[in-house]
C-alpha cells in the first residue's frame, strides 16, 4: 500500500512539472503552428539560470523568477528574430528550433560543466508530511500545488480576459482572427514569452527533484511531445490531464517494468494518433 501511495505522489509531482513544460508548448503550437523543439532546452536552461542565482546568494523564489524571466526574454528574441521569418515553413522551423536546442545544450555544458547539479530546495519546504501512515517530501507536494495554481491562473487568463479571448480566437481560426483586427504578431510574441517563461520556471522548480544535467532537455522534450499529442494543441485541459496521466504512467512504468517503461509510455501516443489525430481534448474550431 505504501509503495502505491508513494509512487502515485511521485507521479503527481512529475505531472506537475510536465504541465509547466507542456502547457506553454501546447499554446505555442496551437496558436503559432510552430513545433518548438527548443522547449526542452528552455526547461534545462531555466534550471541552470536558477542554479546560478542560488549560487550568487539569492533565495529560491528569486531564482524561480529569474529563470522564468530569462527564458521569457530569450524566447521572445528568438521568436522575433528567427521564427517570425519562417512562418509557414514547417521543416525550416523544426530545423532551426532543433539547432537552437543543440546550441543551448552545448553552451550549457561549456558554462556549467557536465556534472549533475541538484538545486537546493527552499528551507520552508524541507522535511516530509505524514500521509496515510507514510511520509512524503513537502517540496513535491508544493510543486503539485504550484502547478495547479498555474493551471487556474492560465484558465482565468484564457477564459476571463480580453487577451485570452484573442488567444483562443487565434488558436481556433488564425485567419479569421487577423480579419477581425487582432494584433496576431504581438500576440505570437506574448504567447511565446509566456510559454518559454513557464518552461524556465518549471526547470527551476524541477531542479531539487530531477537535478540539472546535460541531456535533461532531451529527457523532458519527448514527454512534452507526448502530452501535446494526447491533449491536443492549444487545449489547456488537455495539457493538464495529459501531463498528470503521463506523469503516472512514466513513474509506474519505471518502478514496475523498467525495461518496458518507454514502450508503456509511447503506446498511448500511438493509440491517440491512430484514433484521435488532433488529440483527446483538442479544441473544436
Amino acid at each position: 500500500m505504501r509503495f502505491w501511495l508513494v509512487q502515485s505522489l511521485n507521479g503527481l509531482a512529475l505531472g506537475g512539472l510536465l504541465f509547466l513544460l507542456s502547457s506553454g508548448f501546447s499554446l505555442i503550437f496551437g496558436l503559432m503552428r510552430v513545433a518548438n523543439l527548443t522547449h526542452g532546452a528552455y526547461f534545462m536552461l531555466g534550471a541552470y539560470v536558477g542554479l546560478s542565482v542560488l549560487n550568487a546568494g539569492y533565495g529560491f523564489w528569486v531564482a524561480v523568477a529569474a529563470g522564468a524571466a530569462a527564458i521569457a526574454l530569450l524566447g521572445g528574441v528568438l521568436e522575433r528574430v528567427l521564427l517570425r521569418k519562417l512562418s509557414g515553413r514547417t521543416l525550416s522551423q523544426v530545423l532551426v528550433t532543433l539547432g537552437i536546442a543543440f546550441i543551448i545544450s552545448d553552451a550549457s555544458l561549456l558554462v556549467w560543466s557536465g556534472d549533475p547539479m541538484p538545486l537546493p530546495m527552499p528551507p520552508s519546504l524541507t522535511g516530509a508530511v505524514a500521509i496515510f501512515g507514510g511520509y512524503f517530501p513537502r517540496y513535491r507536494l508544493a510543486v503539485v500545488g504550484i502547478s495547479l495554481l498555474v493551471a487556474v491562473l492560465l484558465w482565468l487568463l484564457l477564459e476571463r480576459t480580453r487577451v485570452g479571448a484573442m488567444i483562443r480566437a487565434g488558436v481556433d481560426d488564425m485567419e479569421m482572427a487577423r480579419a477581425l483586427g487582432i494584433p496576431v504578431p504581438r500576440l505570437f510574441t506574448a504567447v511565446f514569452c509566456l510559454g518559454a517563461a513557464l518552461a524556465g520556471m518549471g526547470g527551476v522548480l524541477g531542479g531539487p527533484i530531477l537535478s540539472v544535467y546535460p541531456g535533461l532537455d532531451m529527457d523532458m522534450l519527448p514527454l512534452a511531445l507526448i502530452v501535446l499529442i494526447l491533449g491536443g494543441a492549444g487545449s489547456l485541459p488537455g495539457a493538464l490531464l495529459g501531463s498528470f496521466f503521463i506523469g503516472f504512467l512514466y513513474t509506474f512504468g519505471q518502478a514496475l517494468l523498467p525495461d518496458l517503461a518507454y514502450v508503456i509510455l509511447f503506446l498511448p501516443m500511438v493509440a491517440a494518433i491512430a484514433l484521435r489525430p488532433k488529440g483527446l481534448f483538442a479544441r473544436a474550431a
